[in-house]
């Protein structure tokens, strides 16, 4: 069933449209993956399918069954609001009517115990998990989610994943997790130089059939300029005869001049060069930190070295940014120390965009770092920096407060690298990224000449980069693991499993020895002719009631035979109470039943 269809959709935010002429259709069985470059206008068009914003031209049709739910990149939230009633008033704004307890649930499940905090107290990943708990929440047959996996750690990602594979409706969304849409998707639709690729695969067969259509594309483009160099050198050679033939054929020459393949070259560069890295890096000794009673770090150490790619894993408010800000010296260890090399210039990529003035132009906010920079190819200006980072000229007097999201994460990450940094230290750094900018960071800092950190929620990007692994486990203590985040978790997991066979084993040797239930020999032997008693018991009730009913007036003969029925009564009770028993017994031996040696 087909829930919504766009048709040539329009929107501008300036003088240039950022959407222009896009459409697409979504079916009730879609999860889609909505990828391309930031700034090309993924979020609009959520927002657009949305009902958030309204397009300037174009057709949208609903089905009468369509019922979505979205989740903004960044939500609004109200600071004094706890998290029950902050995510309560995100489903009454949405118009939804679902119950609290509903809502209490889902909460729950994306990890929260205590729904009384407030919204202020919150990290940005607690904030998003709120607003994703209502929206998961609401009744709808379309999901529309913008970055959901933003600030989201390992656990909640896994189990979104889970929940979104299982979902019954379609899925319309933006995520930089390759590892996400690879298992979520089953059809990626790319933006790409104002229109709208769409391909029915995971993101894995989106790349290969991508790289087909490429490869598809310049074999048309070369084999239209073949035969444009013979048409071209026929029209030169003045062949211009005033034939329906000749005229024909100037037409032609013109259609494939028309028909020439505009191709897109603008590609993010990254070309700095880093200033020189002595041999002393960075030492940790002993490092220790606490909130209180909260044990962040507890008696960490280790020695950075020069070429070392370092990832840094752990749940949501463990410490980890806290010890990336140990460590370029914004916060103070409680003990241990942290000594750095007098050649270390550490370049730091926070979560939050810190460093970004959204009142200045872009020009100007990159010409107080550096006026120019020494590349590998020689020196380029700020202006010629901003359009290796795909800022085109006409963009450098907007005001930073002006970009998207990825935009401005694209702009920090420029300022950053301006600083020729021979230490690299990343927090969260593919939130608001898109994935062609991450592919060639990633390949960036492949090359890059020291060492680099970073601390990510990003398995791919993890596992594509990391050497060694950090991870926060329990108690303030830092495990150390070779490899990328699939290399942790399988260790991880081994870890785990023999903690649950040695948890078992414990259970076990605790446990009294148990033997099979069986019939003592005093018991087998009474089983054996307890139904012959019983007969025999009833044989003489039935005798002595015939006796006593003949006795007629002799009233001392019957209170002889009266006394006697009372004992045998008692012997039959007694008896039919132990067969009972002996049945039962035989029943629980014949079920295999064990019991305590």
């Amino acid at each position: 069933m087909v829930l919504i269809t766009c048709e040539n959709l329009k929107k501008s935010y300036t003088e240039k449209p950022l959407i222009d002429g896009l459409s697409i259709t979504i079916n009730d069985t879609d999860k889609i993956g909505l990828v391309g470059v930031n700034g090309t206008g993924k979020s609009t068009l959520l927002k657009i399918i949305a009902g958030v914003v309204e397009h300037e031209a174009g057709n949208i049709i609903r089905s009468r069954e369509l019922k979505t739910a979205y989740l903004p990149q960044d939500p609004d939230y109200d600071g004094d609001l706890t998290v029950m009633e902050q995510a309560m008033e995100y489903l009454r704004e949405s118009g939804s009517d679902a119950e609290e307890h509903r809502c209490r649930a889902m909460l729950n499940k994306l990890g929260f115990d205590s729904y009384e905090q407030k919204m202020g107290e919150l990290s940005g990943g607690q904030r998003k998990r709120v607003a994703m708990a209502a929206v998961l929440t609401q009744e709808s047959n379309l999901l529309i989610l913008d970055e959901p996996t933003n600030h989201m750690d390992s656990d909640i990602i896994e189990w979104l994943e889970d929940f979104l594979k299982s979902y019954r409706g379609a899925l319309f969304m933006i995520t930089h997790d390759r590892y996400f849409l690879d298992r979520v998707t089953n059809r990626i639709v790319e933006i790409e130089g104002g229109k709208l690729y769409s391909y029915d695969g995971n993101y894995d067969y989106y790349l290969e059939a991508k790289a087909a259509r490429e490869d598809m594309m310049y074999a048309a483009e070369r084999k239209r300029l073949a035969i444009y160099k013979k048409e071209l050198a026929w029209i030169r050679r003045g062949a211009r005869a005033r034939t329906t033939k000749a005229k024909g054929r100037i037409q032609r020459f013109e259609e494939l001049e028309a028909a020439k393949l505009v191709v897109d070259d603008s590609a993010l560069e990254i070309n700095t060069v880093t200033s020189r890295l002595g041999r002393k890096i960075i030492e940790l000794d002993s490092v220790s930190k606490a909130y209180g009673e909260k044990q962040l770090i507890k008696d960490f150490s280790y020695m950075i070295l020069r070429n070392d790619r370092i990832g840094i894993i752990g749940p949501n408010g463990c410490g980890k940014s806290t010890l990336l800000k140990m460590i370029i010296g914004e916060i103070e260890a409680d003990a241990g120390t942290i000594e750095k090399g007098d050649t270390v210039k550490i370049g730091y990529f926070s979560q939050e965009n810190e460093a970004l003035d959204e009142d200045k132009r872009i020009i100007k906010f990159v010409e107080e770092i550096a006026s120019s920079i020494k590349v590998k190819d020689g020196t380029l200006s700020a202006s010629q920096m901003l359009e290796r980072f795909l800022f085109p000229a006409y963009m450098h007097s907007i005001k930073v407060g002006a970009l998207s999201g990825g935009e401005k994460r694209r702009l920090y990450l420029l300022s950053i690298l301006m600083q020729a940094p021979n230490v690299l230290i990343f927090d969260e750094p593919t939130n608001d990224l898109d994935i062609d900018t991450l592919t060639v960071l990633e390949d960036y800092l492949d090359d890059f000449p020291g060492a680099v950190i970073i601390v990510s929620h990003d398995r791919y990007f993890l596992d594509r980069l990391a050497v060694r692994t950090f991870a926060f486990e329990e108690d303030g203590y830092i495990g150390h693991y070779i490899g990328g985040y699939t290399d942790w978790y399988e260790q991880h997991r081994e870890k785990e499993k023999q903690k649950e066979a040695a948890v078992k084993k414990e259970t076990a040797e605790r446990r009294p020895k148990q033997k099979k239930l069986k019939f003592s020999y005093k018991e087998a032997k009474e089983y054996e002719t307890i139904e012959e008693t019983i007969a025999e018991l009833e044989e003489k009730l039935a005798a002595l009631e015939e006796e006593m009913n003949s006795c007629g007036a002799d009233f001392g003969r019957l209170s002889k035979l009266s006394k006697e029925k009372e004992q045998l009564d008692q012997q039959l009770l007694e008896k039919m109470d132990r067969w009972e028993y002996l049945e039962d017994l035989a029943a629980r031996i014949e079920s295999g039943e064990m019991v305590e040696a």
